[in-house]
């Protein structure tokens, strides 16, 4: 278990990835869970645009808003004490100009407390990141499937299959590092093909499905608790089955209510 007095900085991500030590993140969205996640020792805390789809109930992460990633960004970091905090930038937050992109990530920074942004893209956004990253904001990179770009890549399909569509996906990786990103979430391919970006890159690899050999994991927590069974994809491993004890958690107290079990005497006050 990390050193729960001792709050992750990037750097520490970097050592990790240079001695060996897996990474692990996880996504939140409230203040709650993201102190669940915390005291439960993950290094890295995502409030992904994901909350678009798990929480709001949307098809895709475009709709998502600053606003709301500003929201359950400061939720989250209410219940973060020692894991590194990042927070997403929503679709068209930072594709439009360097100047949107240094303004809405500069929001993001001063109103939710986060400890770093992630965006999407490779090369065509190595000048976004290296402007950021000269204002002194933390970045990660992500690049592999990009959900941010689902219907330009006909849907969550596998990347980088192929010789070709693998060295782009090395050559985007390596253009942020070479922009300053501290770490590159690679999101659906090839196990081989991750490894290999793993390997060209000095600065530490998240996968999500995309094999065990990168430096880190990161799912998201819904999916990963069992909350979301009607989500299923090959990288998602349940760790519990908590869908189903909700439901017979509430059925157990509908039951208890109609039949005038709940509440007792000892949950009850008296005069």
């Amino acid at each position: 278990m990390p050193n729960p007095d001792k709050r992750v900085t990037t750097l520490d991500l970097l050592e990790a990835k240079r001695a060996g030590r897996k990474i692990v993140a996880l996504t939140a969205y409230d203040a709650l869970f993201g102190r669940l996640v915390d005291e439960s020792g993950v290094d890295v805390v995502l409030v992904g645009d994901s909350v678009n789809t798990v929480l709001a109930g949307q098809e895709t992460t475009l709709s998502a808003t600053l606003e709301q990633l500003i929201y359950h960004g400061r939720m989250v970091r209410a219940g973060v004490r020692r894991a590194l905090l990042v927070v997403d930038m929503p679709f068209l937050t930072y594709q439009v100009s360097l100047e949107d992109a240094k303004r809405n990530v500069g929001r993001v920074m001063q109103l939710t407390g986060a400890s770093g942004i992630k965006l999407e893209g490779g090369r065509a956004m190595a000048d976004t990141v290296r402007a950021l990253v000269e204002m002194g904001v933390p970045v990660m990179g992500h690049v592999g499937f990009m959900p941010q770009s689902v219907h330009a890549l006909g849907g969550s399909r596998v990347q980088g299959r192929g010789a070709n569509a693998e060295a782009r996906i090395v050559a985007d990786a390596r253009a942020l590092e070479d922009a300053g990103a501290f770490a590159v979430v690679l999101e659906l391919m090839p196990a081989g093909v991750a490894a290999r970006v793993t390997e060209a890159l000095s600065i530490p690899t998240i996968g999500i499905g995309s094999g065990a050999r990168c430096d880190g994991q990161v799912l998201v927590l819904y999916d990963m608790l069992g909350l979301n069974q009607k989500f299923q994809a090959k990288f998602v491993k349940a760790f519990a089955n908590l869908e189903e004890q909700v439901r017979a958690a509430v059925r157990q107290y509908a039951d208890e209510v109609r039949q005038g079990r709940y509440p007792d005497s000892a949950h009850s006050f008296e005069q």
